[in-house]
Order: C-alpha cells, then sequence, then structure tokens
C-alpha cells in the first residue's frame, strides 16, 4: 500500500505525532500543527460566518432601529438570533481549537505523516516517493497551506481528512497540511526532502491552469502557489 493509516490514541503515541518510532535511518525533517486562528478562519470561515450573523442581527434590529425604538425594544427583536450567534461563533472556534490541538503534521526524510482526529485519532503515512506535486497558500502573517497531489490510484476518504484536505476535491482528495506557521520555508524543506529521496529535480513553477491529470502525471515534484 502506498497510503497506510492506523488508529492510534495520542495519549500513547510512542513517538509524539507519529504511529510508531522512526527507524534508525528515517529522522524528522519538519513538525508543527495548525495555527488555531489561522485554521479558524481559512478552514472554519470564522470570519464570514461573523459577518453573516452581524447581518441577521441588524437585518432582526432594523425595524426597532428605524422607528426610533428604545434600548430594551432593539433587544428584544434580537433575543433569538444573538444567543443563537454567539453559541454558534462559540462552537465553530471550539471545533478549530480541539482541530489544531490535536493534529500533527510532520515530514520526515521519507514521508509525511498526518495524524488527525478530534474523538478517533488516526495516522496517515504519505510516502515522498508517492508525491507528485505540493500547491502552497500562503495567508497572512506567514502561515499557510500545502496541498499535497498523490501518484497512483490509491484514496483516502474525503471525511477521514477533512479539514486536513484541500476544499472541493472530493473525487481525488488531497490531504493538505492546513493553516502551518512559515509555509514557505516548510514547503521548501519538503521540496528538498523529496528531491533527496526520489534522486529528482524539484521545479518551482508560478500558478497555471495545469489540469489535475496534468499535474498527477508530472514526475519532478512541483512545488507551486496558489
Amino acid at each position: 500500500m502506498a497510503i497506510e493509516n492506523s488508529g492510534h490514541e495520542y495519549e500513547f503515541e510512542p513517538q509524539f505525532g507519529l504511529p510508531e518510532r522512526l527507524p534508525s535511518d528515517e529522522f524528522i525533517v519538519w513538525q508543527g500543527s495548525p495555527d488555531v486562528r489561522a485554521l479558524a478562519t481559512s478552514a472554519f470561515h470564522f470570519n464570514k460566518l461573523a459577518f453573516y450573523f452581524a447581518a441577521l442581527i441588524l437585518v432582526s434590529a432594523w425595524p426597532a432601529l428605524e422607528s426610533g425604538s428604545g434600548f430594551m425594544a432593539i433587544l428584544m427583536s434580537i433575543k433569538w438570533i444573538a444567543p443563537l450567534a454567539v453559541i454558534g461563533m462559540v462552537t465553530v472556534w471550539l471545533l478549530a481549537s480541539l482541530t489544531a490541538r490535536t493534529t500533527v503534521y510532520t515530514i520526515t526524510n521519507k514521508r509525511v505523516v498526518m495524524r488527525l482526529g478530534i474523538v478517533l485519532t488516526v495516522s496517515f503515512n504519505l510516502p515522498l516517493k508517492q508525491v507528485a506535486s505540493a500547491d502552497v497558500r500562503v495567508l497572512p502573517k506567514g502561515f499557510g497551506d500545502i496541498t499535497l497531489a498523490l501518484k497512483g490510484s490509491d484514496r483516502i476518504g474525503w471525511v477521514h481528512l477533512w479539514p486536513s484536505v484541500r476544499p472541493w476535491r472530493i473525487t481525488k482528495p488531497e490531504p493538505t497540511l492546513r493553516a502551518i506557521p512559515d509555509v514557505e520555508l516548510v514547503a521548501e524543506k519538503l521540496r528538498e526532502v523529496w528531491t533527496q529521496r526520489t534522486g529528482q529535480t524539484a521545479n518551482a513553477t508560478p500558478a497555471s491552469s495545469e489540469t489535475q491529470a496534468d499535474r498527477q502525471n508530472n514526475t519532478p515534484l512541483q512545488v507551486r502557489p496558489i
């Protein structure tokens, strides 16, 4: 199998973020977790959700505001939507926080390991030789996503990867290191170990209109901004 997964409770990990101790000829190049704020805004759309609830509150309160009603009348007009907004926002932030705390991405000189799961923890091992390309999405303050396109016909369920997966790639899910710090530096490290592992030269090219099929047929690792 090119892609392996194993259920594992992180409290009992023999090595942090990994389902087993690394062999003597393998070492960690980089290891990290998503940033809570960057993950909440990019993967869970926290800011958009806040704008949505703010618009609902404004619409609900507008008749009272327009008529010049008192403060209590305005409060009564939003007595249902305001608590729902608070509950919704807190829930989303909590989910993002739990996801960030339980997610660990590891790049070794042989593979990329993704430890995922809030309730049921699973680890996905992605051998570097099975990585066809890596797309880099830069977020504010140096955070960003690195999406891995895999060779071959192996599939990982989109639901099993979420939110560590590229949006809208359902039929061919692409594992994604989400909201990681210093994303460009991490991408460079990934390119270096991929080159050393495969013996091929990795190329850095600008974003293009290249199709998914074209990307899968590439031999050199392409690290592209998106």
